[in-house]
């Protein structure tokens, strides 16, 4: 029977935007499903002990900044570390990343999700925004009836459903890939999923 990862993210995390690709192909590469769970890291912070960015320490901010541009040139991945969109709020792409899962699958969510990432770290884009939202439909090819959709209250019964699941596998932070009840938590431990997924 194959195993099916259940990918929860945050659509502003510079972390999911890094391992993205790589985990797209990965479940390519091995045939395997996923299930697109975008979640509100607002609601689970508070359980887990997390802290916003804006809240952590100094030098927990000023380590963060150097460790996203170490990977960015490891992975060769382009990324401005300090976004012109950022903090921004995530739950309107979110919630539409959702609908998408919910009307059209989750490998178009899939699709949309990197572009939804790449939007904010690579083209500086507003993701809060109704424009830039649509725009991103249009260029992963979906409906553009999806954006008015996001907004339905099923969606975001959907969204909530996302964030209870995360609480209760003990998830904390984006990305974490769950398999088979196992949590991997972070883009730099995609290596250990890749193994999981091809034993």
């Amino acid at each position: 029977m194959r195993r099916t990862v259940d990918y929860y993210f945050v659509p502003q995390s510079p972390w999911a935007y890094l391992g993205h690709a790589r985990f797209a192909a990965l479940l390519r590469e091995t045939g395997t499903p996923v299930r697109v769970r975008p979640m509100d890291l607002g609601k689970i912070f508070p359980l887990s002990g997390g802290l916003p960015l804006q809240k952590r320490a100094p030098q927990r901010q000023a380590y963060r900044l150097l460790e996203l541009r170490r990977f960015s040139e490891a992975l060769d991945i382009p990324l401005h570390p300090e976004p012109r969109f950022f903090p921004v709020a995530g739950d309107p792409a979110a919630r539409l990343i959702t609908a998408v899962a919910q009307h059209d699958g989750d490998e178009a969510a899939m699709r949309l999700t990197g572009a939804v990432l790449a939007a904010v770290w690579a083209q500086q884009r507003d993701i809060a925004d109704d424009a830039t939202l649509a725009a991103l439909l249009a260029e992963t090819g979906l409906d553009a009836a999806r954006l008015a959709q996001s907004r339905q209250p099923e969606v975001q019964a959907r969204y909530d459903e996302n964030t209870q699941a995360a609480i209760d596998l003990n998830v904390f932070g984006a990305p974490s890939y769950v398999i088979d009840g196992e949590l991997f938590w972070g883009q730099d431990r995609l290596d250990f999923v890749a193994r999981r997924l091809r034993a």
